[in-house]
């Protein structure tokens, strides 16, 4: 999932974040990875997360339940298959 947030989300952010991040953990092996975009005073601006599913359908139900789009955090989110090509992420 790509999504930007709705402009001047920031607080609205802070307070979701807990659920938001309980429902990532509760995610479990499925959550390859996530975090958020962000402006450049460091400020999240949005989010981008990867899980595996087993239909983009499958992607599409698990992303609208996530209580960052439920509680209106998100004002703009897009579900697209993904495949990773190159990673070299290990380590850092």
């Amino acid at each position: 999932m790509i999504a930007k947030d709705k402009p001047d989300a920031l607080a609205h952010r802070q307070v979701v974040r807990p659920i938001h991040l309980k429902h990532l953990d509760g995610l479990g092996e499925k959550l390859v990875f996530a975090g958020p975009f962000q402006d450049d005073a460091g400020q999240s601006t949005g989010s981008f997360v990867v899980i595996e599913a087993d239909s983009l359908d499958a992607a599409k139900a698990t992303f609208a339940r996530d209580p960052f789009v439920t509680e209106g955090v998100f004002g703009d989110w897009q579900v697209s298959r993904f495949a990773l090509t190159i990673n070299k992420s290990q380590g850092r």
